[in-house]
């Protein structure tokens, strides 16, 4: 008896190790409610899930199978045929899915749905495998601040696998309503796709096309993998953000290509330990940290890493930007690194006189303080005279900002390309063309 028992807690422990070698494998929003789930969530002692076990032992799996049966939303009443809404067939299904742990399959067609609100927690790990693509409706409806088209909210151990699908928002008549320039507010769109407080999940090869405010907004949460991404819409479609990230820890971003309107990958308060990599950006407004101070009690910035980009035919480069005016605030240990330019307005932009619309305190300083910022073999073609302009607040100096190997050409009339700078000493390292801070920065473009 002894030795059996013996055996069975050796079987066990070997039951687990395999679970887990299993599973190894592999927004203007910038402002949020609810603060981003800690890291170290303690994980419940009675996970039965191969997702919750791996859990149990410290290994963050994003996206763990789900388990249960396949559910087809055409079994719950989908038509795909364009034309019919097909919401409360989507909606069945996912009630379904969430209460076993189950997946749901969306055969090819064409799905008309009005707004969409995934919900969890879930029994289990839950995957939505899509087939076939979802059309919002044309009309324009005022929201709530800061709701989607499609909600996937308060979900662990989520896969979305899109299979190349489409999330198309009609966005075209939003865009003519939109009155951001007026008002200085523009968060009575829906967004296309938001992601809220979703953890260890993982969403690949979709495409979000024509939203009426931002394509998708990540917020609160934790570990979670994002690649394939597509974002399409013109260059005159306003406020659409092609990807922002806020209140969130360990998102990674893992190959995109992104043609907005707005930036291409906006990072808000609260973004910690974040990889955006192999990134095309163009058109649209760049890469960009911001904007950040507009709102009393924005958490700090910690660990980005962009690298691995290609940004053409756009507004900036890879940017930093705080408004004046602004509560105090952080941004510290961000890495821009091995980034290509093609044509681009201001490769390479530290602002913290940033004021869209005038809607800001113009002339009193930012407080927030930059700091440990590395700008790394940075090279390609400058659409501007200024290719590299480092504008830091008057009240709180950037300390730490590194500039190293770049390589930035601008061969217009204005003649050769030019760094400017102000309130910054940087450190230098490798060549540098332009030569660093032979100009002083000045508001404005």
């Amino acid at each position: 008896m002894v030795g059996f028992r013996r055996a069975s807690g050796v079987l066990l422990v070997v039951l687990v190790v395999m679970a887990t070698t299993i599973v190894n494998g592999t927004p203007v929003v910038d402002k949020a409610k609810d603060a981003a789930e800690s890291v170290g969530d303690k994980v419940s002692e009675a996970a039965t899930t191969v997702g919750d076990a791996a859990a149990s032992v410290g290994v963050k799996v994003p996206g763990a199978k789900a388990g249960g049966a396949s559910l087809d939303v055409k079994a719950s009443g989908a038509k795909g045929d364009g034309k019919t809404d097909d919401s409360a067939a989507f909606a069945a299904a996912w009630k379904e899915a969430c209460a076993a742990g189950s997946t749901i399959t969306v055969p090819k067609g064409e799905y008309l749905v009005e707004s969409l609100e995934f919900k969890g927690p879930c029994k289990g790990p839950v995957t939505l495998e899509l087939n076939g693509n979802l059309k919002a409706p044309a009309t324009v409806k005022t929201s709530k601040p800061h709701s989607g088209w499609i909600d996937f909210e308060n979900i662990a151990d989520f896969t979305l696998n899109g299979n190349g699908a489409i999330f198309d928002g009609q966005g075209s008549l939003a865009w003519k309503a939109n009155d951001c320039a007026k008002t200085g507010k523009c968060n009575s769109l829906p967004i296309n796709i938001r992601f809220t407080g979703l953890t260890n999940s993982k969403i690949k090869s979709i495409t979000s096309t024509n939203s009426k405010l931002f394509h998708m907004n990540i917020l609160n949460c934790k570990n979670i993998t994002l690649e394939d991404i597509g974002i399409d819409a013109p260059p005159e479609s306003l406020n659409t953000d092609g990807i922002h990230i806020g209140r969130s820890n360990g998102v990674n971003l893992l190959g995109a290509k992104i043609k907005t309107g707005d930036d291409c990958v906006s990072i808000g308060d609260g973004t910690e330990n974040l990889i955006v990599e192999n990134v095309e950006c163009g058109p649209g407004h760049g890469i960009s940290i911001g904007s950040l101070g507009r709102y009393p009690n924005e958490q700090p910035v910690k660990g980005v890493t962009v690298r691995k980009c290609l940004i053409k035919n756009t507004d900036n480069g890879v940017r930093i930007k705080t408004w004046p005016g602004s509560p105090p605030g952080i941004a510290s240990n961000i890495l821009f690194e091995d980034i290509t330019m093609d044509n681009v307005s201001t490769p390479v932009l530290i602002d913290q006189e940033y004021c869209p619309y005038g809607h800001c305190k113009a002339g009193v300083p930012s407080k927030v303080k930059l700091s440990d910022v590395t700008i790394k073999n940075i090279k390609g073609t400058s659409a501007t005279k200024v290719a590299v302009k480092l504008m830091c607040s008057k009240g709180v100096p950037c300390t730490n900002i590194a500039l190293a190997d770049i390589n930035l050409v601008h061969n217009g009339k204005e003649g050769p390309a030019v760094s400017a700078c102000s309130n910054i000493k940087p450190i230098l390292s490798g060549k540098l063309v332009p030569a660093a801070c032979t100009e002083v920065a000045k508001t404005g473009p």
